[in-house]
C-alpha cells in the first residue's frame, strides 16, 4: 500500500489531495513505475487518465464503466479479490493506490505499507484506515521537506 497520510489521518478533500507536495508525487511515481496499481474508480478519475510506465486494475462495481486504454495497461475489476487474481497474473508488485474505500478493504492483505507521513494536519472528507501499531513494525524513515517516507511491515505471529 502507498499513501500519503497527514498527521490527523487526511488523505483527501473533495476527491483532492489538501496539500502540495511535488517530491512526494516524485515518490509516488518511483514506487509504482514498473509494478501493478490497483485504485478505486474515483480516484483513477481523479487522476484523469492512467499513469505511465504501470499496469493499472481500476476497481468498480459499475459493469458499464469504461475508460479509454482498458486491456493494455489498464483493466477493470469489480471486486478486490478479483483485482488481485488479476494482478497475479501480471508483471510486477501489487501496489495499492487508493482511495480511502480501497485501502481500507486491502488492509487485510497488505504485508507492506508505503507512508508519506505529511506534516499538516489539513481539513479533509477523506482518511486512511486505522491500523494497530502492534500488528506492524516501522522499518524505515527517510526525512525529506513537509514529509517522511516511513516503510511499514506486518509482525508475522510466531508459533
Amino acid at each position: 500500500m502507498v499513501a500519503a497520510v497527514a498527521e490527523n489521518g487526511v488523505i483527501g478533500l473533495h476527491g483532492k489531495i489538501p496539500w502540495h507536495l511535488p517530491e512526494d508525487f516524485a515518490h509516488f511515481k518511483a514506487t509504482t513505475s514498473g509494478h501493478v496499481l490497483i485504485l478505486g474508480r474515483t480516484t483513477h478519475e481523479g487522476i484523469g487518465k492512467p499513469l505511465p510506465d504501470r499496469t493499472t486494475i481500476v476497481l468498480t462495481r459499475d459493469p458499464d464503466w469504461k475508460a479509454d486504454g482498458v486491456g493494455t495497461d489498464l483493466f477493470v475489476a469489480p471486486t478486490l479479490p478479483d483485482a488481485l487474481r488479476l494482478a497475479d497474473t501480471l508483471d510486477g508488485d501489487v501496489m495499492i493506490g487508493g482511495g480511502a474505500v480501497v485501502y481500507d478493504a486491502a488492509l487485510p492483505y497488505a504485508d507492506v505499507q508505503v507512508i508519506s507521513e505529511v506534516h499538516q494536519s489539513p481539513e479533509g472528507d477523506t482518511h486512511y484506515p486505522e491500523f494497530s501499531r502492534k500488528r506492524w513494525r516501522e522499518v524505515s524513515r527517510e526525512p525529506r521537506e513537509g514529509f517522511d517516507i516511513v516503510r511499514w511491515e506486518r509482525v508475522h505471529a510466531c508459533g
